[in-house]
């Protein structure tokens, strides 16, 4: 095991880089198992909550902007909504402008099913952010809207 001293070093800013990026990975991966055990165990994988989710909020849209909105891929985000159709908990329908375009559209199940896990969700990610004060929470999302829109 090498000692701290040891460890290679890439210069003091490359180093606080990479370290402050393992923090952030670290942070993400524990929310996301305690979100992803959560929506588990409501029925739903974590790519149909995210539709259900985008479709509850946003409204009616297309296999494109749910998969810009939700950071995933046209084909992932084509099947899941086969299979949230299947469950009756969205529907696709014509677009009036292009015959070529499906709108995708959650059902009224599909409303009552992420209306009723919405709330705790909202909780669950509040929660783990308490150990950030008010000043804080603004700091951290300001700093991490900056190096995301860098980018």
């Amino acid at each position: 095991m090498k000692l701290r001293s040891e460890v290679k070093s890439y210069g003091e800013r490359t180093d606080k880089s990479m370290q402050t990026w393992i923090q952030i990975l670290r942070a993400f991966t524990k929310i996301r198992a305690k979100e992803l055990k959560y929506i588990n165990e409501c029925g739903l994988t974590m790519n149909q909550f995210e539709v259900l989710e985008v479709l509850y909020h946003r409204g009616d849209l297309q296999v494109g902007s749910i998969t810009k909105l939700i950071m995933s891929t046209p084909g992932n985000v084509t099947v899941v909504v086969k299979n949230l159709t299947r469950d009756g908990l969205v529907k696709t329908l014509p677009s009036l402008e292009d015959s070529r375009v499906r709108i995708v559209s959650i059902t009224e199940a599909g409303k009552s099913l992420i209306g009723g896990m919405f709330g705790k969700h909202a909780a669950n990610l509040t929660s783990y952010f308490d150990v950030l004060s008010d000043e804080e929470m603004v700091v951290l999302y300001d700093l991490l809207r900056k190096v995301q829109k860098a980018q």
